[in-house]
């Protein structure tokens, strides 16, 4: 297996920082924008307005995504959870059988209740779905800050093989075949995340935060072993590592919302005003399935009816604080 030639779907700034890093490993890249003006834009400007400052390695060629800007030896989707599909569709025709197709983002379809890979594999029959997640903001990683994440795809060999291909000295890739496992760390955590900031936005204090980031973590693993994850993988990088990364800085759009709820704005505001905080998005979703399953997540199903509107903080304190006692696990 030879992942020479690698496309990238979507110029925001993980997708622009991908490319970068994909050039940094030596590989020919294409970055494929949201049409031919945006394109052109940051052909003109070497640079994507979603990451201002970080120059677009010279290698990368950029052009507006179509079936044939996605021809490559693998295929990197750095679009948004809720648009992953559109952008499965509209490469699929260029797909050869066995590409594989690395979804980027970190959440659940709305809707279908589908993993980003059962997405991927529900419209491109012919890919070989895998995911790429991790304790990752695209300002470090463009900056070239050590980093650390996790690749995962159903055949071992592939997934190893891609992890080199997009491996650096300062990006590192381990690989696992533990799909769902990554899948979930990554969706769940931005949820917990908008708890985080909550709890930093009210002014609720560092015990506080501790708290609620480790509980949050019991969460995520019940709904993790319920779906059949890895313990290994729920604690490594993609689950563990990137819980504790987005629960503790403002940088995490996610927890920026959460702050923002925290500080008293109206949750329709605050997700309006940080559209593209994914833990918004996953948050019906995931207590939807939890409760299908059984499993018990008072802090997701908190941050759900925060978000919708129907419950409101002081109330969710209140009932987080005046659950029955019990063992803890």
């Amino acid at each position: 297996m030879a992942f020479d030639r690698i496309a990238v779907i979507g110029a925001g700034a993980w997708g622009v920082t991908l490319a970068n890093v994909i050039a940094r490993a030596g590989r020919s890249v294409t970055l494929g924008t949201r049409d031919a003006l945006s394109a052109a834009a940051i052909i003109k400007q070497r640079e994507s307005p979603r990451l201002p400052g970080i120059r677009l390695n010279d290698q990368v060629r950029v052009a507006a995504t179509s079936a044939e800007t996605a021809r490559g030896d693998a295929i990197l989707l750095a679009v948004p959870a809720q648009q992953l599909r559109a952008a499965v569709v509209m490469i699929t025709p260029a797909l050869g059988r066995g590409t594989p197709v690395i979804a980027c983002a970190k959440g659940i379809e709305r809707g279908t209740h589908k993993f980003m890979t059962e997405v991927i594999a529900e419209c491109a029959p012919a890919a070989l779905p895998a995911i790429l997640s991790g304790p990752s903001f695209a300002a470090d990683v463009a900056r070239g800050l050590p980093t650390a994440v996790t690749l995962a795809a159903s055949d071992e060999a592939v997934a190893a093989e891609l992890a080199t291909a997009l491996g650096s000295t300062m990006f590192r890739p381990y690989h696992t075949t533990d799909v769902r496992g990554v899948e979930i760390g990554g969706a769940a955590k931005n949820v917990l995340a908008i708890a985080a900031g909550i709890v930093s936005g009210r002014g609720l204090g560092a015990s506080a935060a501790a708290a609620l980031t480790t509980r949050g973590f019991a969460e995520l693993f019940r709904f993790g072993h319920a779906f059949g994850a890895r313990p290994e993988t729920l604690t490594g990088l993609s689950g563990l590592g990137d819980l504790i990364l987005t629960c503790s800085t403002p940088q995490s759009r996610n927890f920026s919302l959460g702050v923002a709820l925290g500080k008293g704005e109206p949750p329709h505001e605050a997700q309006l005003a940080r559209k593209l905080a994914e833990g918004a998005f996953t948050a019906p979703v995931l207590v939807e399935m939890a409760s299908q399953r059984g499993i018990e997540m008072p802090i997701a199903g908190a941050v759900a009816a925060i978000l919708d509107g129907t419950l409101d903080i002081d109330t969710a304190i209140e009932n987080l604080m005046t659950r029955p006692f019990k063992a803890e696990g």
